[in-house]
């Protein structure tokens, strides 16, 4: 198995994740979600909502009345919740950790909220609530992450975080992935 190939193996896309979530919001604002009041929250077209929304219907986690209200199913209702669950659980520890300002954070668990393994967030949640006890273990780890100096002396051959023959990983994490820059 190729890892990479893993990606195409989770269940929802991204866009499809955001539709389910709005739909979860807007049933819990207002008491019905139609495709328009969709697209509106997602600030796209009702075109793209009805086509985006079909596979999701297929699928069995979105469900149309008479009316043409969309709900979620109860599997739809319990991947949100898992989403969203992932999604507040990065946050935290991108922000409560690893000291990340809100909105980056934020930011960053949306890209990973619907990636993130069910195991991951297991392990993820259990680091967390290890954090949160009142043993003397937890503060001495953010003690001692906080006294730690992580500046890098980009030399890869003596650095234990480093690819020795790929060099600096600081150097390459610096390097910019998005295709407009």
């Amino acid at each position: 198995m190729e890892v990479w190939k893993e990606f195409d193996h989770n269940g929802i896309s991204h866009s499809a994740a955001h539709h389910l979530m709005a739909i979860d919001d807007l049933v819990g604002r207002k008491g019905y979600a139609r495709v328009s009041d969709v697209a509106r929250q997602l600030d796209i077209t009702r075109g793209s909502v009805s086509i985006s929304l079909r596979p999701l219907k297929d699928a069995g986690l979105v469900l149309q009345d008479e009316n043409r209200h969309l709900q979620l199913s109860d599997g739809g209702q319990r991947l949100v919740d898992a989403i969203k669950t992932k999604r507040r659980l990065m946050q935290r520890f991108l922000t409560d950790v690893l000291g990340m300002e809100a909105g980056q954070a934020e930011i960053d668990a949306c890209k990973m909220e619907h990636l993130l393994s069910n195991d991951a967030a297991r392990r993820l949640l259990s680091f967390l609530r290890f954090l949160d006890t009142d043993s003397a273990a937890p503060r001495q780890f953010f003690t001692a992450w906080h006294e730690f100096d992580p500046s890098c002396s980009h030399d890869s051959a003596n650095c234990a975080s480093c690819d020795a023959g790929g060099g600096c990983m600081a150097d390459r994490v610096a390097t910019s992935t998005r295709l407009d820059r």
